[in-house]
Order: structure tokens, then sequence, then C-alpha cells
């Protein structure tokens, strides 16, 4: 219901053939316009018919003009399993759009999609990603399939799922899908529906901290539950979930930073990855100082409100003070977010 292209929508439409789209790729390849190929299809007529379109256009540029550049396509849900397995030979990536978190917002904004139709393609890509890489190990002239795995899209702002609601899907696709990366995509208030919500611009603020969030799920151990809880199940648009988390969970801090674990100081705001990792490594060679501390990359503005090193604080107010998440909130940061909206009349 929110998409300018929805088949309700009475507008001109236009199509490539097969041919046609293959020669206009390896023609900006060619030149240079393009490094690879995304490509996705309105449904014409059904699923397989559109399908079988699209491969056909991947199989010319493959085989016939020996095309080695990247392509990424949209998978259509209904499409045969045969079709599915046909497509997995010619792309690097895939991708089926679950859209909407859950099946009460699909029927009411996306009634020709079901939860299943969705979920079953993903299943096979999945299982079929896993039969080929087991292949490979025993036979390095195997085909590939799918060999950048699968994503998907969700749509944020156009029903009433709750940041916690669709921070657990997430963590569920990834447990059960494999899915290399879930997409976020702020609601664009451009259509008029009794099903939609009135909103004056996308929530930019509420896309960006689901991408942390999900950066979160990903790289820093955390769980969809514990970011989010029941009784406060949607995000501080004002500071990132990291600091969000540290700041409902201040009798876990401050940490010593060269006796905590490499979990728990992957926990500290302002502490990345490859920081935590290089304050691991450095810890072998005898206790840092605040100065080695600062030198391995760390934000400090943050991180020193939640750590101590050799025993010292240097946070200057206490955890239990109410200006700290005043002193944490990055105004720039939320400006920067909401001024990338098309929509905001404010200078």
């Amino acid at each position: 219901g929110y998409c300018v292209n929805r088949r309700s929508n009475d507008v001109p439409r236009a199509t490539f053939t097969p041919r046609e789209l293959a020669e206009l790729t390896i023609g900006f390849y060619k030149r240079n316009y393009i490094e690879g190929l995304f490509l996705s299809s309105a449904v014409i007529g059904t699923p397989d018919y559109t399908m079988e379109r699209m491969i056909e256009a991947l199989r010319i540029l493959r085989q016939e003009y020996h095309f080695n550049g990247y392509i990424h396509m949209k998978g259509i849900p209904g499409t045969d399993q045969a079709l599915l397995n046909e497509l997995g030979r010619y792309v690097d990536r895939v991708s089926v759009n679950i859209e909407l978190p859950s099946e009460k917002s699909l029927r009411l904004l996306a009634p020709q999609k079901t939860r299943n139709a969705i979920l079953a393609p993903m299943k096979f890509f999945k299982e079929s990603i896993e039969e080929h890489r087991e292949e490979k190990k025993h036979f390095k002239k195997a085909p590939s399939f799918v060999p950048a795995g699968q994503t998907t899209q969700l749509i944020v702002g156009a029903s009433g799922e709750s940041d916690r609601q669709i921070l657990l899907l997430t963590q569920g696709l990834y447990r059960k899908a494999s899915l290399k990366r879930v997409y976020y995509s702020a609601y664009v208030p451009v259509m008029k529906g009794k099903n939609l919500p009135a909103l004056r611009r996308p929530p930019l603020s509420r896309e960006n901290r689901l991408y942390q969030a999900d950066w979160l799920l990903r790289f820093y151990h955390f769980q969809a539950e514990e970011i989010l809880t029941p009784e406060e199940p949607d995000f501080d648009e004002e500071l990132d979930p990291k600091c969000t988390w540290a700041l409902r969970h201040r009798e876990l801090f401050p940490v010593e930073i060269n006796r905590a674990s490499y979990e728990m100081i992957l926990r500290v705001p302002g502490i990345g990855v490859k920081s935590a990792l290089r304050i691991v490594k450095l810890r072998r060679y005898g206790n840092l100082s605040f100065e080695d501390v600062r030198r391995v990359g760390i934000v400090m503005k943050r991180a020193r409100y939640f750590m101590t090193v050799n025993g010292r604080y240097y946070g200057g107010i206490s955890l239990d003070s109410q200006q700290l998440r005043s002193r944490l909130i990055s105004r720039t940061a939320v400006r920067e977010v909401r001024e990338m909206s098309l929509f905001d009349t404010q200078s």
C-alpha cells in the first residue's frame, strides 16, 4: 500500500525484454559506468513467468556476453523451486524481501504476499547454499551457487510494530535463514491510504538505530532480548543502542579495562571490535595506562563514563548522575540524520 508502483496504482507500465536488459547492462559495463547489476521486477502475469524472463536475461549476460561482474537479483515469492535453483547458478547474491515485520501487517498493506510464500524461498536458498558449500569442499570445480549469500529488507514505520519486534525478527532470520544482511528502509510517506500512518517525514533516526542494533547482534555478541525489553520496546532516538543498553544496566559498570573479559569490553560504549581486540592483545605485555587506552582508537567521550584504568575513574561524574544521558547525546548525529529527509521544510 505504500509503494508508488503498487499494482492498484493506475500508471503506465514498461518493461525490458531479456535481450534488451542484457545489452543495456553489458554496454554500461564496457564503458565502466557500472561494476554490477541489481535486478528486480514487478510480477508480470505470474511469479514463474517473471522469473523465467529475469533468468533469461542473466543467461544471456553470463553465457553469451561472458559478463563476470557482480549480480544481485530479487527473488519473487511463489516461484517454483526449479527456477530458484537455476537462478542460483547465475547470481552472486539473492534477496527475498520480507517487507513488513508481521503477518498482520502483510495482510493490511501487502495482502498479495504471505509469510510462508516469503520464507519458503529463503529456506530453499539457505539449504541449497549449504549443500553447494559442502560439495565445493570435495569437488573444486563444482559450480557456485549464490556465493555471496542472501539478504532481505524490512520497511520501518509503515506498520505498528515496535523496534523490539523488528529486532527479534531480524535475529530469527539470521539464525534460521543464515542471512548475510537485513536491510532497513524508512517508510516514505508519499502515498495516502486508510491503512497508512500519517507521518510528516520518514523515520530516518529509527532506521539508523536499527542498523546500529543490527551491528550489535552480528558483531558484539548481543541478543535482541537484552537490547530491548517488553517494558522498553523502542529505541531512544537520541542515543545509540549501545549507550541505551549501558544506561539501563549501570550496575555492570564501570569495568576495569585491564581485567575485564573481551566480551565485557565490547559492551563498553565507544569501544569497537578492533579496539577491544587491540586492548586484549596489548594487555599481554603489562597493564595499560589511560594514554595507552586512548591510543587504541576508542571514542573516549563515551567510553570514559563506563570504565576504569588501573582502578581510576575518568568520567568526572557518577554513573548514577542524571546528567550522564545528556552528556552522551550526540546532537550533531541526530541533526545529520534528520537533515537527510527530503520532506523536512524546516531550516
